[in-house]
């Protein structure tokens, strides 16, 4: 039986080039989750910037050592800017959202309450209104139903960023280049069944520039996608109900 968890939380936030949406995002985290009387902390994941956004983050570390830091020496990708930060996270509760100021963090304490009431291993959030531009929009939902079509899942929105869960679940999964695109079936496919969704809010972006499009989301994914049906059929996690003293 997993342990009970307290409202203590590690948001995960792998950025890159996003120096303008730093201090806006970083001052609605801390809003939305004091306000809530969260204990926290915040693992921003820097993948090698060039614009200024390791000076900006440093700056935020100083005024605030909550929001502590990780650079990569040279550039990774989103995932493995997800697991980097797994790895420094001090509590039993992990959140994540993208840098870039469309996840809403007023969305965090719902999905952390709901986590914690329903006592589920994660709570993967759902862009209710997803305000994305229509090529965004037809490329992830063609994504979403390919996905789910060939990994048995019935996540509504397997490309939202916006989610909370038991940290111990991070710790049980592979890392490979677009792992964020599947990460409740990876979660699940380690032995975590809980899985809940909830709706959460999605913003436009106002600062920076996206760095997706059709050609690096729908085209990556739908490869990846086959390969993760072929570590489903060869997933061996096996379990034990007693040791040697």
């Amino acid at each position: 039986m997993p342990a009970s968890l307290e409202r203590k939380v590690s948001v995960v936030v792998p950025i890159k080039d996003e120096v303008e949406n730093i201090g806006p995002l970083a001052g609605e985290i801390s809003a939305a989750l004091d306000a809530a009387n969260i204990t926290w902390e915040c693992i921003w994941v820097d993948d090698l910037s060039t614009d200024g956004t390791r000076e900006k983050l440093k700056e935020l570390n100083a005024k605030d050592p909550r929001h502590r830091y990780v650079f990569h020496e040279r550039n990774f990708g989103q995932s493995a800017g997800l697991a980097t930060g797994f790895r420094h996270v001090r509590y039993a509760i992990t959140a994540t959202l993208d840098g870039d100021g469309q996840n809403d963090p007023a969305s965090l304490p719902p999905l952390v309450d709901k986590l914690i009431a329903e006592d589920a291993d994660m709570v993967n959030g759902w862009r209710q209104k997803r305000q994305d531009g229509i090529v965004r929009k037809i490329s992830s939902k063609i994504g979403n139903g390919f996905r789910n079509s060939l990994t048995g899942e019935r996540i509504r929105d397997v490309g939202c960023a916006l989610r909370v869960f038991r940290s111990e679940c991070a710790s049980h999964i592979p890392v490979f280049k677009g792992m964020h695109r599947f990460f409740p079936t990876l979660v699940r496919m380690a032995g975590y069944g809980k899985i809940l969704e909830m709706p959460v809010n999605h913003r436009h972006r106002i600062r920076g520039k996206t760095k997706y499009g059709i050609n690096n989301r729908l085209w990556v994914g739908i490869a990846d996608t086959v390969a993760i049906c072929w570590m489903r059929r060869r997933n061996v996690y096996p379990k034990s109900n007693e040791t040697s003293k």
